[in-house]
Protein backbone atom coordinates (compact mmCIF):
# COMPACT_ATOMS: atom_id res chain seq x y z
CA UNK A 1 0.00 0.00 0.00
CA UNK A 2 1.11 3.50 -1.00
CA UNK A 3 2.48 5.28 1.98
CA UNK A 4 1.26 8.48 0.01
CA UNK A 5 -2.71 8.91 0.86
CA UNK A 6 -5.03 12.04 -0.63
CA UNK A 7 -6.06 13.98 2.19
CA UNK A 8 -9.91 14.01 2.55
CA UNK A 9 -10.25 17.10 2.04
CA UNK A 10 -8.31 17.69 -0.89
CA UNK A 11 -11.30 17.76 -3.53
CA UNK A 12 -13.22 20.58 -1.28
CA UNK A 13 -14.55 23.36 -3.41
CA UNK A 14 -13.16 27.13 -2.15
CA UNK A 15 -17.34 28.34 -1.12
CA UNK A 16 -17.68 24.53 0.62
CA UNK A 17 -14.47 24.93 2.46
CA UNK A 18 -14.81 28.71 3.63
CA UNK A 19 -18.70 27.60 5.41
CA UNK A 20 -17.00 24.83 7.19
CA UNK A 21 -14.45 27.23 8.26
CA UNK A 22 -17.10 29.63 9.04
CA UNK A 23 -19.52 27.05 10.71
CA UNK A 24 -16.89 25.74 12.96
CA UNK A 25 -15.46 29.20 14.20
CA UNK A 26 -19.25 30.58 15.39
CA UNK A 27 -19.47 26.81 16.76
CA UNK A 28 -16.13 26.98 18.79
CA UNK A 29 -17.39 30.50 19.91
CA UNK A 30 -20.67 29.16 21.17
CA UNK A 31 -18.92 26.20 22.76
CA UNK A 32 -16.43 28.30 24.92
CA UNK A 33 -18.75 30.73 25.64
CA UNK A 34 -22.67 29.28 25.58
CA UNK A 35 -22.06 26.15 26.03
CA UNK A 36 -23.13 26.44 29.96
CA UNK A 37 -26.56 27.78 28.66
CA UNK A 38 -28.96 27.24 26.09
CA UNK A 39 -29.13 31.37 25.15
CA UNK A 40 -26.32 32.39 26.26
CA UNK A 41 -24.88 35.87 24.72
CA UNK A 42 -23.29 34.12 21.43
CA UNK A 43 -26.95 32.47 21.24
CA UNK A 44 -28.66 35.75 21.61
CA UNK A 45 -27.18 38.02 19.52
CA UNK A 46 -26.41 34.95 16.42
CA UNK A 47 -29.41 32.83 16.57
CA UNK A 48 -32.39 33.65 14.68
CA UNK A 49 -35.41 35.11 17.07
CA UNK A 50 -38.75 35.78 16.26
CA UNK A 51 -39.76 39.00 14.71
CA UNK A 52 -41.72 40.43 18.18
CA UNK A 53 -38.95 39.38 20.44
CA UNK A 54 -36.88 41.64 22.70
CA UNK A 55 -33.89 39.50 20.99
CA UNK A 56 -34.63 39.71 17.21
CA UNK A 57 -32.09 41.49 15.43
CA UNK A 58 -32.13 41.90 11.35
CA UNK A 59 -28.64 40.06 10.80
CA UNK A 60 -30.11 36.81 12.30
CA UNK A 61 -31.45 35.58 9.59
CA UNK A 62 -28.10 34.98 8.08
CA UNK A 63 -26.29 34.28 10.83
CA UNK A 64 -28.52 31.49 12.85
CA UNK A 65 -27.42 29.29 9.81
CA UNK A 66 -23.74 29.69 11.69
CA UNK A 67 -24.66 28.71 14.79
CA UNK A 68 -25.02 24.80 15.95
CA UNK A 69 -26.62 23.35 19.60
CA UNK A 70 -24.40 20.88 19.94
CA UNK A 71 -21.55 18.21 18.56
CA UNK A 72 -24.16 16.27 16.39
CA UNK A 73 -26.33 19.00 15.31
CA UNK A 74 -22.98 21.09 13.49
CA UNK A 75 -21.39 17.11 12.41
CA UNK A 76 -24.74 16.11 10.88
CA UNK A 77 -24.94 19.44 8.93
CA UNK A 78 -21.25 19.96 8.00
CA UNK A 79 -20.73 15.93 7.05
CA UNK A 80 -23.63 16.67 4.90
CA UNK A 81 -22.67 19.86 3.42
CA UNK A 82 -18.84 17.58 3.13
CA UNK A 83 -20.41 15.45 0.94
CA UNK A 84 -23.15 17.02 -1.20
CA UNK A 85 -21.58 20.75 -1.24
CA UNK A 86 -18.97 19.98 -2.79
CA UNK A 87 -20.42 18.05 -6.13
CA UNK A 88 -23.25 20.90 -6.21
CA UNK A 89 -20.81 23.58 -6.35
CA UNK A 90 -18.54 21.89 -8.96
CA UNK A 91 -21.84 21.50 -11.29
CA UNK A 92 -23.56 25.27 -10.48
CA UNK A 93 -20.45 26.68 -9.85
CA UNK A 94 -19.04 28.83 -6.96
CA UNK A 95 -21.11 32.05 -7.45
CA UNK A 96 -24.59 30.68 -8.10
CA UNK A 97 -23.95 27.68 -5.42
CA UNK A 98 -22.77 30.27 -2.92
CA UNK A 99 -26.29 32.25 -3.28
CA UNK A 100 -27.91 28.89 -3.12
CA UNK A 101 -26.76 27.96 0.25
CA UNK A 102 -27.83 31.67 1.61
CA UNK A 103 -31.11 31.96 -0.01
CA UNK A 104 -32.20 28.16 1.20
CA UNK A 105 -30.96 29.41 4.74
CA UNK A 106 -32.50 32.50 4.64
CA UNK A 107 -36.04 31.17 3.27
CA UNK A 108 -35.93 28.59 5.73
CA UNK A 109 -35.99 30.85 8.13
CA UNK A 110 -38.62 33.29 6.88
CA UNK A 111 -40.57 30.39 6.42
CA UNK A 112 -39.68 29.18 10.27
CA UNK A 113 -40.67 32.45 11.40
CA UNK A 114 -44.17 32.73 9.44
CA UNK A 115 -45.54 29.45 11.29
CA UNK A 116 -44.19 31.35 14.36
CA UNK A 117 -46.36 33.89 13.79
CA UNK A 118 -49.25 31.89 13.00
CA UNK A 119 -49.06 30.20 16.13
CA UNK A 120 -48.85 33.50 17.83
CA UNK A 121 -52.05 34.86 16.39
CA UNK A 122 -53.98 31.48 17.28
CA UNK A 123 -52.65 31.80 21.02
CA UNK A 124 -53.23 35.90 21.41
CA UNK A 125 -55.33 36.75 17.99
CA UNK A 126 -52.22 39.01 17.18
CA UNK A 127 -48.97 38.76 15.51
CA UNK A 128 -47.48 40.50 18.32
CA UNK A 129 -47.78 41.11 22.17
CA UNK A 130 -47.57 43.76 24.53
CA UNK A 131 -43.76 44.93 25.60
CA UNK A 132 -44.72 44.35 29.25
CA UNK A 133 -45.51 40.73 28.80
CA UNK A 134 -42.64 40.20 26.79
CA UNK A 135 -40.73 40.82 29.51
CA UNK A 136 -42.61 38.50 32.16
CA UNK A 137 -42.05 35.85 29.06
CA UNK A 138 -38.56 36.80 29.69
CA UNK A 139 -38.46 36.19 33.09
CA UNK A 140 -40.38 32.85 32.52
CA UNK A 141 -43.03 34.70 34.00
CA UNK A 142 -46.76 33.92 33.30
CA UNK A 143 -48.52 37.08 31.15
CA UNK A 144 -52.05 36.47 33.36
CA UNK A 145 -53.03 39.69 31.32
CA UNK A 146 -53.22 37.60 28.09
CA UNK A 147 -56.03 35.38 29.44
CA UNK A 148 -54.29 32.36 28.00
CA UNK A 149 -53.63 28.99 29.58
CA UNK A 150 -50.57 27.86 31.34
CA UNK A 151 -50.06 25.55 28.32
CA UNK A 152 -50.37 28.13 25.73
CA UNK A 153 -48.14 30.32 27.68
CA UNK A 154 -45.13 27.98 27.71
CA UNK A 155 -45.95 27.75 23.41
CA UNK A 156 -45.72 31.28 23.50
CA UNK A 157 -42.26 31.34 25.86
CA UNK A 158 -41.05 28.64 23.54
CA UNK A 159 -41.73 30.87 20.37
CA UNK A 160 -40.14 34.32 21.72
CA UNK A 161 -37.47 32.82 23.89
CA UNK A 162 -36.02 29.82 21.85
CA UNK A 163 -33.76 30.76 18.75
CA UNK A 164 -33.38 28.93 15.57
CA UNK A 165 -30.01 28.06 15.03
CA UNK A 166 -28.42 25.53 12.33
CA UNK A 167 -27.25 25.38 8.40
CA UNK A 168 -30.38 22.41 8.26
CA UNK A 169 -32.30 24.92 6.48
CA UNK A 170 -29.79 25.21 3.52
CA UNK A 171 -28.60 21.85 4.09
CA UNK A 172 -32.25 20.72 2.65
CA UNK A 173 -31.57 22.68 -0.23
CA UNK A 174 -28.44 21.08 -1.32
CA UNK A 175 -29.93 17.71 -0.91
CA UNK A 176 -32.83 18.52 -2.94
CA UNK A 177 -30.76 20.17 -5.31
CA UNK A 178 -28.76 17.22 -5.56
CA UNK A 179 -31.58 14.28 -5.96
CA UNK A 180 -33.11 17.23 -8.67
CA UNK A 181 -29.96 17.13 -10.74
CA UNK A 182 -28.39 13.64 -9.61
CA UNK A 183 -31.48 11.61 -9.06
CA UNK A 184 -30.51 8.10 -10.50
CA UNK A 185 -26.98 8.54 -8.49
CA UNK A 186 -27.15 5.60 -6.12
CA UNK A 187 -25.67 6.58 -1.96
CA UNK A 188 -24.14 4.00 0.62
CA UNK A 189 -25.85 5.30 3.93
CA UNK A 190 -25.09 3.74 7.34
CA UNK A 191 -27.19 0.99 8.60
CA UNK A 192 -28.61 0.44 5.52
CA UNK A 193 -26.72 -2.68 4.18
CA UNK A 194 -27.29 -1.66 0.24
CA UNK A 195 -27.37 1.37 -2.66
CA UNK A 196 -30.14 4.33 -2.74
CA UNK A 197 -31.02 6.72 -5.29
CA UNK A 198 -30.61 9.73 -4.61
CA UNK A 199 -33.95 10.82 -5.20
CA UNK A 200 -35.73 8.20 -3.65
CA UNK A 201 -33.22 9.24 0.05
CA UNK A 202 -34.20 13.29 -0.39
CA UNK A 203 -37.55 12.38 -1.09
CA UNK A 204 -37.81 10.28 2.07
CA UNK A 205 -36.59 13.27 4.30
CA UNK A 206 -38.33 15.81 2.57
CA UNK A 207 -41.37 13.89 3.62
CA UNK A 208 -40.60 12.53 7.35
CA UNK A 209 -39.66 16.68 8.18
CA UNK A 210 -43.16 17.60 6.49
CA UNK A 211 -45.13 14.69 8.92
CA UNK A 212 -42.99 15.43 11.54
CA UNK A 213 -43.67 19.28 11.10
CA UNK A 214 -47.28 18.93 10.79
CA UNK A 215 -47.62 16.36 13.60
CA UNK A 216 -46.20 18.76 16.48
CA UNK A 217 -44.83 16.11 19.18
CA UNK A 218 -44.67 17.60 22.44
CA UNK A 219 -40.75 17.87 23.02
CA UNK A 220 -39.95 17.91 19.41
CA UNK A 221 -37.84 20.98 19.62
CA UNK A 222 -36.61 20.48 15.71
CA UNK A 223 -37.72 23.30 13.57
CA UNK A 224 -39.07 21.07 10.95
CA UNK A 225 -40.71 23.86 8.92
CA UNK A 226 -37.14 25.70 9.01
CA UNK A 227 -36.22 22.13 7.23
CA UNK A 228 -39.17 22.09 4.72
CA UNK A 229 -38.08 25.88 3.66
CA UNK A 230 -34.79 25.07 3.14
CA UNK A 231 -36.21 22.07 0.71
CA UNK A 232 -38.86 24.40 -0.92
CA UNK A 233 -36.46 27.19 -2.12
CA UNK A 234 -33.79 24.64 -3.26
CA UNK A 235 -36.73 23.29 -5.24
CA UNK A 236 -37.95 26.91 -6.41
CA UNK A 237 -34.19 27.83 -7.28
CA UNK A 238 -33.35 24.84 -9.77
CA UNK A 239 -36.39 25.09 -11.72
CA UNK A 240 -35.99 29.28 -11.83
CA UNK A 241 -32.27 28.93 -12.52
CA UNK A 242 -33.32 26.39 -15.48
CA UNK A 243 -30.60 23.74 -14.13
CA UNK A 244 -30.96 20.76 -15.66
CA UNK A 245 -30.68 17.23 -14.62
CA UNK A 246 -26.64 15.77 -14.80
CA UNK A 247 -27.55 11.74 -14.13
Amino acid sequence: MSVYRQSPFANLTPVVKNLLIINIIFFLAYWLIDHLSPTGPVTQLFGEFYFDALRFRPWQFITYMFMHGGFEHILFNMFALFSFGPILEYSIGPKKFLNFYFICGIGAGVLQMFVQAIEVHNIVGTFTIPLADKQLLSQQLFPSSLNISQEAAAQLYGVYQAPLVGASGAIFGILVAFGMLYPNMELMMLFIPFPIKAKYLVSFYVLLEIYLGFKQSTGDSVAHFAHIGGAIFGFLLIKAWNLRRIQ
